[in-house]
Formats: structure tokens, C-alpha cells, sequence
């Protein structure tokens, strides 16, 4: 753990400079606003360790897959959201000296990244090697009120002297991607301009052609006093700017307000859009600074309104929570059914930006229990509109009549990902999705959705795992061979628990889902069964026939369902016999090592009784639970939460406790030495279920609203929003009650611990614990 930031509720504070944790920083004080986002890189120019980025949601590069030797089936790309032109860029000099933290004497540093309004800021003071000292006060956002918006108030002040003072704001376009496979340079310009009051440039990727626009202007004041300059422009290629300087006065304080105005050809016409940057950047300038800034805090204000936890007596768990809703929303704001969720966000290159199976079996929820019922849908819409990509993925690999394989990995339903044992083998995906059409359909009551739209999907998954399986002459059952299963330190496996579970369970919901559809929308049905050549009566048969008599791996002795085939062949240890030099395991093991042990990713039997718990009693989940958690190095960020939701469940209050710490705190403390590479955005929604799902126990079961809670011994109570079938409830538990607010206009149901009442419009209820 590295607690380097202060506790603070609504703040992330660093006190002091490290450059050796600046990456780690610059994730963690990462900006964005759904849209685009921005690592915490210095607007001045920073010659130390750093890794530049700025990135446009749904801008991506096919970079050519980097392989050992081709296999059949292997993508031909990875695609990435790349890092685009930096808007941020301020250069300072004092006397012609360079302002620059890794060559000066650093007095002072404070960075700040204020949860509640959605800024980050710093305040520094530093003695350059001309002997100068030099003060300096920033603030940054890019706008959640008006996603192609960022701006910068700049302030430097010379306390002691006077000196030359010049400032450089620009826009670069000479930007690289660290995690280029063959150190392309994935940008073209297609225009640069420069006057008096602007700057533009306009880039357009390679290969596919998506083009964006930068254009940025700037105010410069001393004091209150704004000062009208004849800068010098600067034009080159992919550079455009402006430099100014002026005679500083001691005691003095000159700011420089850059706006920048950011457009992507996703959402603007291309031959027209530098011109639309420019008026949308010039009519920013006109609003000033402050206006910009208070309509982006009321929009953060209106989320936080909806979807803020509230815990007391534990500063480190409030702070922990906030900043990963902070994170969630900074990533994704739904408005957009193309857009979806990288694992990384906008805060690093790791994972590529991409869509992974995270978003459905963790992420989901949150959007779908604190946003607008459209927020969930075009996630679910987004999956819907590849379906047509995830048909070819699976004939590519020689599955045919419409079976359905989602990729690992993707941007626009292509598969991208080249690893072996992930692209062909990590095929539970497809249930993630199953599972997050059935989530939401029991959350909303939605039924259009499933007539219109998921049936479709769900029909598709079932002919996958029809064809997938095969039957076994030894064990007279169907079994799944050659898997992933969650826990990625198993490849190769055969009848993964939780993957055979998760085929069972689709083939089974599908079923259901044909009858409901034929039964309220027969005229739908009908078109579907026609469009997609389904026939029921075989089809349907064949999946009775799997569901029947799949093959679950089961220990008699333990009384526990087995990972996979062979688990209890190796030898079994727990992790306390890891030496703590050793872990992270992945860092300091070799593969062939990590394959051997028993030693556990991530939830897998677990995950598979999160999902489906309500078909197990509480003992068979304890005994699974204690068998496997031992085993497990959570070196994923998606195991604590399941983990801890399942302590929970089990009324393991204090290990739920503790493992909700791991996940909220996560990033923060740097938990497992890797937040330099960017946040753990899906994990994330994760520590919200920890709190929803786990310790409040809030379930949806047969489209009723359900809570059990616990409260941890450290917290006096907490408090959470949630929407059932679009009605907003705040929930607040203590040691004693809970009190359950309808804050809609009309009358909802919930049962609290095995008491149900009906909570009218406007009032409050209350419920012993």
C-alpha cells in the first residue's frame, strides 16, 4: 500500500513532489468528462519521467497486431484510442530560463483534484537555477456542461523580483502512443492556422480517417487587468501557438486563460470543422473562465445529486467511493449509444481504451441503478448494433448459423485482442452480456427491449454455446474443452465451472425469453424467427437437451464446485505462503509458475455465484467462499468486490470490510503497483456494488426491490441513491435502522430485511436492522 495522497473526503491532495510516482499521479488526477479525457499532465513543458496523454472517446487507430508467430483466427489489429494533440501545453520563462519542475529547486507543491466540482489544480513554488524564485497557481477542467470544452486559468507570480516573463500557449500535434507495436505515427495534419487571437489545428488519423479539430485561444491578465498582446505565432507542421512576454513586476501576478475547443468528425462535419472549433472556442472566450466553470460544477452537482454515497465515521472509505464514482462518470455519461467503457478510461494506453467483458458484468449496474434508463440502454444497444461483428467473429473461428461470439476485446465488434488464451479461449464473455440484457430487464421492466432487441442477441449466444459444447463418451454429459475461464492464471482448461454455468444458465434465460416474447408480441416474434431462420422447435430442444446434462466439475470430499477439471491436482496452498517480496505474483513469477500453482486471479466459482446465488443456500456459497478466497492473490481489480459482495452475503462483515477497502482504495494507495499505466475504470463499479449490493444486500429478484443490510463496524451509517424501474430512492443505513426516502411521483415497493411496505410519493419510511 502507498498512502500517498491526504484524507479527504471530497478532495485527492499531494503534498510534495516525487517525481518517481509522477505517472502514478498523473493517473490518479486524471480529467474528463465522458467525451475525452486528460492525464494530469503539467501545462508547462516537464523534461522528467511522464506519459503524456489526451484522448477522444471513439477515436481509434487499427495498430497492426504484434505476435510471436500467426495463428488462424488471430485479429489483424489492436485497435487503441490514441493519444491526440496536446491542448493543455503552456510554456513559461523567466529571463529565458525554462520553467521546468525536474530542473528546478521545488519550494513547495501542492496538486488537487476536487471531486465535487470536477477540477484539478495546482500550487507550486520553485527556485530556478537563475536564481529566481517562481509561484505558480493553476487550475484546469474540461467541461461535463459542454463535452468539446476545456479550459485553463494559468497564474505566476515572481515574489521577490523582477524578471522577463513569457508564456507559450500552444497546440501539438507531435504526439505518440507508447504502446505502439511498431512505433507508428498514427496522426496526419489536415490544417494549422495562427492569428492574433487563435490557434488551429486539424488532424486526421491513418487508416481511419476520423478527424479532429483543436482550436484554442487565450486572455492574459495582470492582477484583475486583462492585457492586450501582439504575440509572435508560431506555424509548423502539426504546431500551432502564440508566445507573449512582458516585464514582471515583483509581487505581480500574471494569468494566462487558454480555452481550448476539441471536435471529432464523429459529431461534426469534416469540411467544416476547424471552422466550427474556432466560433465554439471564441464564444468560450466570451463567457470567461468563471461562467465556464460554474455551469461544468452544476453539472457535476446534478450527478452527484443522483449518485453520491455517503458514509460517516470513516474518511478513507468515503474518500475511496467518491473518487471512484468521480472516475466512472469522468469515463462514461451514456448520452452517446455508440460510446462504451475501457477498462483504463482516458487515464493510460493499457488495454487499448477498448470494450471489454468488464463493462457488462461490472460495470452495467452502476449505470443502470444511478442513470437515466437510456444510459443502460445504449450500453446494452451498443452490444446490439455488433451483433452482426460478433456472427463474424464466431464464423471466422468455424462457427455457423448465426452463433455469436463477442469479442474480448473491440471498438467497432471486431475482435482486437491477440493473446491465445484470451481471443479463443475467455468465451464466458458471451454470458456477461446475456446476464446484462436479464439485469436490466429486471430492473426496468423493459419488456420492449427484449422483443426489439435482446431476444435477438440472446438467440444468437444460445447457438454459440449449442455449438461449443460436445458430448462426452466417458462421462455420458456435454462438457466445455479448451477454456478461460475469470481466473486468467488458468488457460487451456477443461469444464470451467463458472463458464459451463454461465452457457447452462444463457441457454435456459433464452428459453424463458422466446416464450415471453411469443406470448406478448407474437407479431415480433414471428418477424424474428423468420429474419434470423430460427427454428424453435429443434433449437430449442437441442439447448433442453445440453441444459439436461452438462457436465459440472464438483469435489465430493470438499463438498464444493471445482474451478475446473484437475484444480485439486495441484498443489494446494494458501496465499500466506507467498512471501510478500514475491507479490504481486505477475510481477516477480515467471508464467509457467503462476500456471502451476493453485494460486487464483480473480473470482470464478465466485463469480458464477455472485451472478446466480439466489439457486445456492448461504452454506454452500460459505463453503465455496472459504475454500477459494484463501487461494486467491486478487491481483485482478475485479476480484475484491466479488468477494467482498460475497462476504457480505455470507455475513463476513469484517473480511467484506476489508476487501471493500482493497477495492475502493485500489488506485489511490497504488494497492497493486500499476496505477501508472493508468485507473482500473471498470473495476471501479465494482466498489459501488460492494456497498449496494454487499453490505446494503440490495437485490432484484422477480422485479421486486430487495435489501438485506450490514454496516461495517467503522461506520456510524451510509447512505446511496439508487433508480428502481425508474423511480429515485435514497437509502440510508445505520447501526440501527434503515430509512428508506422515495424521492419520486409515484408509489414504490421495497422489502428491508423480510419487512415489505409500500412507500408513497414524496415520503419515508423506516425499517429495524
Amino acid at each position: 500500500m502507498d498512502r500517498s495522497y491526504k484524507i479527504d473526503e471530497w478532495k485527492i491532495i499531494e503534498e510534495g513532489f516525487n517525481p518517481e510516482k509522477n505517472r502514478a499521479s498523473e493517473s490518479v488526477f486524471s480529467i474528463g468528462n465522458g467525451h475525452m479525457g486528460q492525464r494530469a499532465n503539467f501545462e508547462e513543458r516537464y523534461s522528467g519521467n511522464s506519459l503524456r496523454g489526451s484522448y477522444i472517446a471513439g477515436i481509434y487507430y487499427p495498430d497492426k497486431t504484434r505476435v510471436g508467430w500467426w495463428k488462424n483466427g488471430y485479429p489483424e489489429y489492436f485497435a487503441k484510442v490514441l493519444n491526440s494533440p496536446n491542448w493543455i501545453g503552456i510554456d513559461v520563462s523567466i529571463d529565458d530560463e525554462q520553467l521546468d519542475l525536474a530542473r528546478c529547486e521545488i519550494l513547495s507543491f501542492r496538486r488537487e483534484l476536487n471531486m465535487k466540482e470536477g477540477t484539478l489544480s495546482r500550487v507550486f513554488s520553485v527556485k530556478m537555477k537563475n536564481g529566481i524564485t517562481v509561484e505558480v497557481n493553476t487550475t484546469r477542467f474540461v467541461s461535463l456542461d459542454d463535452h468539446e470544452l476545456g479550459a485553463i486559468k494559468y497564474s505566476v507570480k515572481l515574489p521577490d523580483q523582477g524578471a522577463r516573463l513569457s508564456f507559450t500557449p500552444f497546440i501539438d500535434g507531435n504526439v505518440v502512443n507508447e504502446d505502439a507495436n511498431f512505433g507508428e505515427i498514427f496522426w496526419n495534419e489536415s490544417n494549422r492556422s495562427t492569428d492574433n487571437g487563435n490557434a488551429l489545428l486539424v488532424t486526421t488519423t491513418r487508416k481511419t480517417n476520423f478527424t479532429v479539430a483543436f482550436a484554442s485561444n487565450y486572455a492574459f491578465y495582470r492582477n484583475k487587468k486583462e492585457i492586450i498582446t501582439e504575440p509572435v505565432l508560431h506555424s509548423r507542421e502539426k504546431y500551432a501557438g502564440h508566445s507573449f512576454e512582458i516585464e514582471a513586476r515583483a509581487g505581480v501576478q500574471y494569468t494566462v486563460y487558454k480555452y481550448a475547443a476539441i471536435l471529432s468528425s464523429e459529431n461534426n462535419p469534416v469540411n467544416k470543422i476547424g471552422h466550427l472549433a474556432t466560433i465554439k472556442v471564441q464564444e468560450a472566450s466570451s463567457k470567461g473562465f468563471d461562467e465556464l466553470l460554474d455551469a461544468h460544477r452544476d453539472a457535476w452537482q446534478k450527478k452527484w445529486d443522483e449518485s453520491d454515497i455517503v458514509i460517516k465515521g470513516d474518511p478513507a472509505a468515503q474518500q475511496g467511493i467518491r473518487f471512484n464514482i468521480f472516475q466512472l462518470y469522468q469515463t462514461y455519461t451514456g448520452d452517446d449509444k455508440r460510446l462504451n467503457i475501457g477498462p483504463k478510461g482516458f487515464t493510460g494506453e493499457k488495454y487499448g481504451g477498448s470494450t471489454y467483458w468488464d463493462t457488462e458484468a461490472f460495470a452495467f449496474p452502476f449505470y443502470l441503478m444511478t442513470s437515466d434508463l437510456h444510459v443502460a440502454r445504449n450500453l446494452l444497444l451498443y452490444r446490439y448494433r455488433h451483433l452482426g461483428k460478433a456472427i463474424e467473429n464466431a464464423e471466422k473461428l468455424g462457427f455457423n448459423n448465426g452463433a455469436a461470439l463477442y469479442p474480448m476485446v473491440t471498438i467497432n465488434g471486431e475482435e482486437c485482442h491477440n493473446e491465445w488464451e484470451i481471443t479463443f479461449e475467455e468465451i464466458h464473455r458471451n454470458g456477461a452480456i446475456a446476464y446484462a440484457i436479464y439485469n436490466y430487464i429486471e430492473h426496468t421492466g423493459d419488456s420492449s427491449y427484449l422483443e426489439d432487441y435482446g431476444l435477438e442477441v440472446l438467440i444468437a449466444l444460445s447457438r454459440f454455446w449449442r455449438q461449443r459444447v460436445n458430448f462426452s463418451e466417458p462421462k455420458l454429459r456435454y462438457v466445455i474443452l479448451g477454456v478461460t475461464g475469470p481466473n486468467e492464471y488458468e488457460n487451456n482448461v477443461n469444464n470451467n465451472w463458472y463458464t459451463n454455468k454461465i452457457a447452462w444458465w444463457t441457454m435456459q434465460y433464452t428459453t424463458e425469453c422466446i416464450g415471453a416474447v411469443k406470448s406478448a408480441a407474437p407479431a415480433k416474434y414471428k418477424d424474428l424467427v423468420e429474419r434470423i431462420e430460427f427454428d424453435e422447435k429443434i433449437e430449442i430442444a437441442e439447448w433442453k437437451e445440453i441444459i439436461n446434462n452438462l457436465y459440472f466439475p464438483y469435489d465430493e470430499d470438499r463438498d464444493i464446485f471445482l474451478q475446473q477439471e484437475g484444480y485439486l491436482d495441484k498443489l494446494q496452498q494458501t496465499v500466506d505462503n507467498i512471501k510478500p517480496e514475491e507479490r504481486p505474483i505477475n510481477q516477480h513469477w515467471s508464467w509457467d509458475r503462476i500456471l502451476r500453482s493453485c494460486f487464483i486471479k480473480q473470482a470464478d466459482v465466485l463469480q458464477g455465484l455472485y451472478f446466480f446465488g439466489e439457486e445456492y443456500d448461504t452454506e454452500t456459497i460459505k463453503r465455496n467462499f472459504d475454500f477459494y478466497e484463501p487461494r486467491t492473490v486478487h491481483e485482478s481489480s475485479l476480484s475484491p468486490s466479488i468477494y467482498s459482495i460475497m462476504a457480505s452475503r455470507t455475513g463476513r462483515i469484517d473480511k467484506a470490510y476489508e476487501l471493500y477497502l482493497r477495492t475502493a482504495r485500489l488506485d489511490i494507495d497504488d494497492i497493486n503497483k500499476e496505477v501508472k499505466e493508468g485507473l482500473h475504470i471498470t473495476s471501479m463499479a465494482g466498489t459501488w456494488l460492494s456497498i449496494v449490493e454487499g453490505f446494503a444486500g440490495l437485490k432484484v429478484k422477480h422485479q421486486k426491490l430487495y435489501i438485506n443490510p450490514l454496516i461495517p463496524e467503522a461506520w456510524e451509517m451510509y447512505s446511496f441513491m439508487i433508480r428502481f424501474r425508474n423511480n429515485l430512492l435514497k437509502i440510508s443505513i445505520n447501526k440501527t435502522k434503515a430509512e428508506v426516502e422515495n424521492l419520486s411521483g409515484k408509489r414504490v415497493c421495497i422489502n428491508v430485511g423480510g419487512e415489505e411496505k409500500k412507500i408513497s410519493a414524496g415520503n419515508t419510511e423506516f425499517f429495524k436492522i
